[in-house]
């Protein structure tokens, strides 16, 4: 029974340096523009230099991980790039913003009232004010000598994921790939982006939280415009596809392969 105790005590404590190193390697920031404030937190590639270029990722988180504390942003999806080996084998710059708890990243309208939820997206709508503030803090990045350029990426899951193509369809050309995972958005606006951006897209067949047929629509919608979308479609997933995603041995290989067209 101690020695249960005590292994369970160093369990805890590992588990607690790696929660602390996740943190210390994504630093806390906020954009301000004007009187609104964007949280958020960056990871800078091992030894960077600004005499360098380095790809930029943004990823973009779900519902779940809304709030002010400017750390539940990091709960899905920031192993995948603080893993050592893939900062090694993939330097870059990566930015999770966190959106607040009242607001939503895309212009959805939600209605939870059933499962899987209800979901309509505006096509003229202004975006949200986060999603704005995301665009300018992007802009201002991409701007820096170190970045480069031709390799400016995005992602997100969820809520994120429906931000992934709503982004997409609002700044067509700053992107060079996107993957969007248990997602949906708006079909008709997917011609901006199918032809310019490289899309991975996920579901899971069994997600009753959102429903598999938006990606399924976005997927056709992309096709529709001449692009040509990878799409993974998890038969046994419910709405934690991401977990599936993430652990896809090429995901990063193909993301970091991409330049922008």
């Amino acid at each position: 029974m101690k020695k249960l105790k005590t292994f369970l005590i160093f369990c805890l404590m590992l588990s607690s340096t790696i929660a602390f190193s996740q943190k210390d390697l994504f630093k806390e920031k906020v954009h301000i523009k004007g009187e609104d404030t964007l949280k958020y937190r960056i990871m800078y590639p091992e030894n960077f230099s600004e005499d360098n270029q380095y790809p930029v990722v943004l990823f973009l988180h779900g519902a779940g991980e809304r709030g002010d504390d400017n750390k539940k942003q990091l709960a899905n999806g920031s192993k995948l790039f603080t893993d050592k080996m893939n900062r090694g084998a993939f330097p870059a710059i990566v930015i999770f913003p966190q959106c607040p708890q009242e607001s939503y990243w895309s212009n959805a309208s939600v209605d939870r009232s059933s499962y899987p939820i209800s979901l309509e997206f505006p096509k003229d709508k202004e975006a949200t004010k986060p999603m704005q503030l995301v665009i300018n803090l992007m802009q201002e990045v991409t701007r820096k000598d170190y970045v480069n350029k031709a390799k400016v990426y995005v992602g997100g899951l969820s809520m994120g994921g429906m931000g992934t193509f709503e982004i997409l369809s609002r700044q067509p050309d700053m992107f060079a790939a996107a993957f969007a995972i248990c997602g949906n958005g708006n079909a008709e606006l997917a011609k901006e982006y199918a032809t310019k951006v490289d899309l991975w897209i996920f579901h899971g067949a069994d997600d009753n939280v959102v429903d598999p047929k938006g990606s399924v629509k976005m997927v056709n919608a992309i096709l529709e415009n001449g692009g040509k979308p990878n799409f993974t479609l998890y038969a046994d997933d419910n709405h934690n596809s991401w977990d599936s995603a993430f652990a896809e041995p090429e995901l990063l290989t193909w993301l970091f392969s991409k330049s922008k067209k």
